[in-house]
This record gives structure tokens, sequence and C-alpha cells, in this order.
């Protein structure tokens, strides 16, 4: 009997984010419970007991619902059904200064993921974002101003974490979960339209897909890919010249093209404390300025309590702390 398409796709998406594990070697899969996740872990334990790998289930229980402590047991105990060779859970406490509910839910997320992946021992970590998701992200980046950022989407990859599925449809994954007799957790916030990425799920997307043809998510997907080359490689000069420049020194910055100026300009502001949730492009433009619209600016407020000034031909960052 010939294998599911859908179950394929999946597997497929899988076995390329295992290429380079040995026998032995612990993966994490994060599973909510929902039917992406589900469908990841199963093709994780396929694709991995094969290779001998140990396959990790972690499940993160945000708080965030009354009944959050059953969902996530009842998550361990179907986790422990499919064959994960050890299952875990964990509970964080979502807070975050300055950050929306979404954001502050991911930053608690990853904390405690890395804390899992290290009590493991675990270099890779698996994610179930999906094709939709990333079309998702794309478009509440362009509606927000992010710039090409928000065009690049989601990383495939990035420190210890996989997205194997970015190539993988959301309906996919249901019916991968449906042909393999799992059932999955829906979350109710996803169902939830003040959330702004719901309205983009339930509304925005169908409406672009009835009005411009099927296959924009793909689409999104497949042009986010191609501007993450992009933006890597901008990233990677800008590194490169923040490394190499003593300081900030203005002449030096002149020299450098737009966009890997302003990136160094961000890079320095991030190292000097302000919160990467916290500042915006303006604030990276209004630094820019001090290099190339000088005015005699006094100088730029930014987060983080910081402020900018140029001063003998340097821009400079200072805690608002250091100057009393």
């Amino acid at each position: 009997m010939s294998l599911h398409p859908a179950v394929a796709a999946v597997r497929r998406g899988v076995r390329a984010a295992l290429v380079h594990t040995t026998p032995g070697d612990p993966v994490l899969v994060a599973c909510s419970g929902g039917a992406d996740s589900l469908a990841l872990l199963s093709a994780t334990l396929f694709e991995g007991h094969k290779l001998g790998l140990r396959v990790i289930g972690a499940t993160v229980d945000h708080g965030l619902q009354a009944d959050s402590a059953a969902v996530a047991a009842a998550v361990v105990a179907q986790m422990a059904a499919m064959g994960a060779d050890e299952t875990v859970s964990a509970r964080v406490r979502v807070q975050g200064e300055g950050l929306g509910p979404e954001a502050a839910a991911r930053q608690a997320r990853y904390t405690v993921l890395d804390q899992i992946a290290e009590r493991y021992a675990a270099d890779l970590v698996l994610l179930g974002h999906t094709r939709d998701d990333q079309a998702e992200t794309v478009l509440l980046g362009l509606a927000r101003g992010s710039g090409g950022r928000s065009l690049a989407g989601m990383r495939r990859a990035f420190d210890r974490y996989r997205r194997p599925l970015l190539d993988v449809g959301r309906d996919d994954t249901a019916t991968a979960c449906r042909v393999e007799g799992l059932t999955w957790w829906s979350d109710p916030h996803n169902d939830d339209p003040g959330y702004a990425r719901v309205r983009v799920r339930r509304r925005v997307l169908p409406v672009l897909e009835t009005e411009l043809g099927p296959g924009v998510a793909a689409t999104l997907a497949r042009t986010a890919d191609q501007v993450r080359a992009d933006m890597d490689l901008l990233d990677d000069l800008a590194e490169a010249a923040y490394a190499e420049l003593d300081g900030l020194p203005v002449d030096g910055l002149a020299q450098r093209p737009g966009p890997v100026r302003t990136r160094v300009l961000r890079l320095a502001a991030l190292a000097a404390g302000a919160p990467a949730s916290e500042l915006t492009y303006d604030h990276v433009l209004a630094l820019d300025g001090l290099v190339t619209g000088w005015r005699g600016q006094r100088w730029i407020d930014l987060p983080g309590h910081l402020r900018a000034v140029r001063r003998d031909g340097r821009i400079l960052l200072e805690t608002t702390r250091q100057l009393g």
C-alpha cells in the first residue's frame, strides 16, 4: 500500500532536518498537541528511530487557560502512547515588559525549550510551523511595516532549532494525523479574532486566495525563502563591518552602504542594551541621521534608557544613568 502524500510530505521535511544526526543523538520535538506538532512528532518517531535517535517529546503549558494543566497532561500521555522515548512537560509564566501576549508567550516558550534541550543534551529541537504559518508571518510583518525582515519570515534554522514543515501546508498536517489515527487538540486561541494572526488566517488569506487565485500562501512562503538569503547576506556584512569599526566613527560609518550602516547602528544599539522588541526602524533612522544628516542634533533617545550622541567624530551610546 502506497504512503499517503500528506504523510510523505511531513516525513520528507523531517528526514531533511535529521540528515546530520548520528545514532544515539537526542532530538527534542516541541509538541502542543495540535495537528501540526503531532504530525511532526509522528514523522520524527518514524524517521528518527530508523536512524537510532532518541526522540523526546516536550510540551509547554503557558497557563493561559483554565484547563491548560489537563491539556498538557493529555499531550504527555499521547506522546508516550505514540512511542516517544521520553516525554517532558513544563509550565511557564507568560510575562514580558513591553511585549504583546503572543510575543511574551513565545519568549517564555523558547526559554524553557532551551532549558529542556540543555537538560537532555539535545543539539536539535524541531518546531512544527507550517507553510501557512510562514505566510501569515509575512503578511503580519508587511502590515506592521517591518521591511525586509518581515518578507524574510521565519527562519528555517537558527541555533539548535529547525522548522522541517515550512514546505508543508496546514491541511496536510491535519490529513497526516487523520491517516495515522491521531486526534489533535484545537487551541481556542486559534479561533479568537482578537488576535491579528487569527484574523489573517480566517479572513485575509481566504480573501487573497479568492481574489488572486489559489496558492497565495505557498507564494508568500517562497518569497520569504528568496528574501531570507539576501537578508542573511546583509546581516553578515553588517556584523563584519561592526567588528571592523573601532567603536562607531562617523567617517567609517559614512563610507558604508546605507543598508549595512543602519544594520551596524542597530547592532550597536542592541549591544548597548536597547531591547530588540522596542527598538524600531524609526529609532535606527534617527541614529543614522546623526551620521548622514548631522544638523547639530543634541541627542537621540532610544529605548532601554539609552541616549545616542555625536561627539568628537563618533557616535556614542550612553545610558541616562551615566548622564545623571
